[in-house]
C-alpha cells in the first residue's frame, strides 16, 4: 500500500501545464480602433523635465494646498519661441499647472525649505485664467537650484525677445515715416 500512496503523491505534485492548448477559439467582442492622442506638446521642445510636487496657496483657508505630484516641464514653442511651464500628475496625467513664463516673473527660494521655491503666475490649468501663488518642492536641493536657474534664464530670454519685438516694430514705423516723408518731398519737387 505504500507504493500506491507514493504514486498518488506524484500525481498531486506534477505541475499542470496552464499554457496547454485546448483548441477553443475566442473572438473579441469589441473591435478597438487605434486613436492618435495629442498632448498639445507636439510643437514644443522640452527645456527642463523634473519630478516634483506642486502646491498652490489658498487665500480663503490661508494655507498651501497640494495641486499634484508629477513632472514639471519648461516647453519652448518651435515657431514662436515662447516658453510655458506645464506640470502633469504622474498617474492620471491631469494638468496641475499650465502658464507662460513671462519676463515679469521671478522665482524665489521658499523660506521654510531649501528644496522648494515660490512664484506667482496667471495659470490656465483649470480651463480659466486665474492668479495663483505656486510652491514647488523637489527631491533634492540640486533639482531646485536647476529649476530656479532655468526659470530665471527663460524669463530673461523672454524679456530680450519682447525688447527685440518692440525695437523691430519701432524700426518699421520709422522706416514707414521716412518713406512717406520722401514721397511728400518728391511731390513737392514735382510741383
Amino acid at each position: 500500500m505504500a507504493s500506491t500512496e507514493g504514486d498518488h503523491r506524484e500525481e498531486e505534485e506534477a505541475p499542470h501545464n496552464e499554457d496547454e492548448d485546448t483548441g477553443a477559439q475566442i473572438a473579441p467582442i469589441v473591435k478597438l480602433e487605434e486613436v492618435a492622442v495629442t498632448t498639445g506638446e507636439e510643437d514644443e521642445d522640452s527645456v527642463l523635465d523634473l519630478k516634483s510636487k506642486l502646491y498652490r496657496f489658498d487665500k480663503d483657508g490661508n494655507q498651501w494646498k497640494e495641486r499634484g505630484a508629477g513632472t514639471v516641464k519648461l516647453l519652448k514653442h518651435k515657431e514662436t519661441g515662447k516658453v510655458r511651464l506645464v506640470m502633469r500628475q504622474s498617474k492620471t496625467l491631469k494638468i496641475c499647472a499650465n502658464h507662460l513664463v513671462l519676463p515679469t516673473m521671478s522665482v524665489q527660494e521658499h523660506a521654510g525649505n531649501d528644496k522648494s521655491c515660490v512664484w506667482h503666475a496667471t495659470d490656465f490649468a483649470d480651463g480659466e485664467l486665474k492668479d495663483e501663488l505656486f510652491c514647488i518642492r523637489f527631491g533634492s536641493v540640486e533639482n531646485c537650484k536647476t529649476f530656479m536657474e532655468m526659470f530665471q534664464e527663460v524669463a530673461e530670454s523672454q524679456k530680450k525677445k519682447e525688447e527685440n519685438k518692440d525695437a523691430t516694430a519701432a524700426a518699421g514705423l520709422l522706416e514707414k515715416l521716412s518713406v512717406e516723408e520722401k514721397k511728400t518731398e518728391d511731390k513737392a519737387k514735382e510741383e
